[in-house]
């Protein structure tokens, strides 16, 4: 648990010897997962708190939303960053590297900061990608911005075709 801590911590302070290590260290993989589900559960709090709506639901959409476009946005980091920009990983690297990453969602928690984490979120992933597939920051930003924009349309377009709202009211 300590250890989880400080590569947390780490990876919130934008450590790049950290980042290469996760990029190479199957080990972590869980340790990625669980940053994202706490990140992600802790950010819809947030959430939830702003818009008053069921803090339960949010925790849980959050996170459940948070682990599915955590592996959808490795996927096309994956693909973006080593057909177009010639990088050379593999999907667990890049499932590492973005999962810790998003660690500074949890500021989230905050109501009205979630914008706070998103944007520390894309900094720590332009450089967990860089390290991840092992090229230049110009082609890491270049991955970032294509994946997460590929990304956020995937997730327009879901909530589009399913028409779902989550706006359930606190019962006091």
């Amino acid at each position: 648990m300590i250890e989880w801590f400080r590569n947390v911590i780490r990876a919130m302070l934008l450590d790049v010897d950290f980042y290469n290590r996760a990029e190479h260290d199957s080990s972590l993989d869980g340790q990625a997962a669980v940053v994202v589900a706490v990140a992600t559960a802790l950010s819809g709090v947030g959430s939830a708190i702003a818009t008053e709506a069921n803090v339960l639901v949010g925790a849980g959409v959050g996170m459940l939303a948070g682990l599915a476009g955590w592996l959808i946005w490795a996927a096309i980091a994956l693909v973006v960053g080593t057909k177009v920009f010639g990088g050379s990983a593999d999907f667990g690297e890049m499932r590492r590297v973005l999962g810790f990453a998003l660690a500074p969602l949890a500021i989230g928690v905050i109501p009205w900061l979630g914008f706070v984490g998103a944007a520390w979120s894309l900094v720590a992933a332009t450089i967990g990608i860089r390290e991840g597939l092992d090229f230049d920051t110009k082609r890491a930003i270049g991955t970032v911005v294509v994946g997460w924009a590929a990304w956020l349309g995937l997730a327009v377009l879901v909530q589009w075709i399913a028409d779902v709202t989550i706006t359930p009211r606190l019962p006091f």
